[in-house]
């Protein structure tokens, strides 16, 4: 199996590690700037994750928490690896930072569950359909800026073509099969599209129906992401039309994962909702 790689998995993996040692080392975040001249801000954003360290600068953090050796060479070449540009940097002009962040997890996921209750998550979109969802927009988007993000999503989708696809269980609220984006052409390709996808060997497909009453998840979609290295926690993301929230704490990991076993439970099983999936495209044509 291909062994992507992401800069983001590794700034964030890098920023965890410097964390931990700091802390074990008994030093504050004011002292470790001293100590190498640097704000204490640049130190809280490094163990944040929100800005990626230059390398000389993880070397002198490394010296100041004692590691020396192999050890501080994989953490420096880690650096190294940190301050490589993905394929979604291309697109500054398209993605907002805040996303920039999750589609560097995506991209080295190994695993991707997700619940969407008003529509089909972004990796299952056919093209004319996200055409349609992103020309929805309050403020009109040029030709020129929806071609870009159709290009984006259409970039991130192409993981699922490669050996190294993530494993993928995604439920659906039965709004986001019925609802007729695009108008019917485009709602039929799209159904259609989750149908072939549903198929066993696949990904796990379920559709919630609203049959199923209330639910742990009433309060809208979110993304729970696992990475193939132990080291690299799970992470939720919870996206608004302003930004996105990660939650990386294990108390939050555990709730959604809980809340998202809860939604597979009740959902109708994975033939059930390809079987739906298809009587609800036949009643569109």
């Amino acid at each position: 199996m291909a062994n992507r790689t992401s800069p983001t998995v590794r700034r964030r993996r890098l920023a965890a590690e410097l964390r931990e040692l700091r802390k074990a080392s008994g030093h504050s975040r004011e002292a470790v700037a001293s100590h190498i001249g640097v704000a204490p801000s640049t130190i809280t954003r490094i163990e944040n994750a929100d800005s990626t360290a230059p390398p000389p600068t993880v070397a002198a953090m490394l010296d100041f928490y004692g590691v020396t050796g192999e050890e501080k060479e994989i953490w420096v070449t880690v650096a190294k690896q940190a301050r490589r540009r993905g394929w979604w940097s291309q697109y500054g002009d398209t993605i907002p930072d805040w996303f920039k962040f999750y589609v560097g997890l995506e991209e080295e996921a190994s695993e991707i569950r997700s619940y969407q209750p008003e529509v089909v998550f972004g990796l299952l979109q056919t093209k004319g359909y996200m055409r349609a969802i992103m020309q929805s927009e309050v403020e009109p988007l040029s030709e020129g800026e929806l071609e870009r993000r159709v290009e984006v999503r259409l970039k991130r989708q192409e993981r699922l073509a490669g050996q190294d696809a993530p494993k993928m269980w995604i439920v659906l609220n039965e709004s986001a099969i019925r609802r007729e984006i695009g108008g019917r052409p485009v709602m039929s390709e799209q159904l259609l599209h989750l149908a072939e996808l549903s198929q066993p060997g696949r990904l796990m497909l379920q559709v919630l129906p609203f049959t199923a009453g209330a639910h742990p998840a009433l309060d809208g979609a979110f993304t729970v992401l696992g990475f193939p290295e132990p080291r690299d926690r799970d992470v939720v993301y919870v996206q608004s039309r302003r930004g996105g929230l990660y939650l990386e704490d294990p108390s939050d990991l555990t709730e959604y994962t809980e809340i998202f076993n809860h939604l597979m439970a009740k959902a109708l099983s994975p033939e059930e909702s390809r079987e739906m999936i298809l009587r609800i495209t036949a009643e569109m044509t």
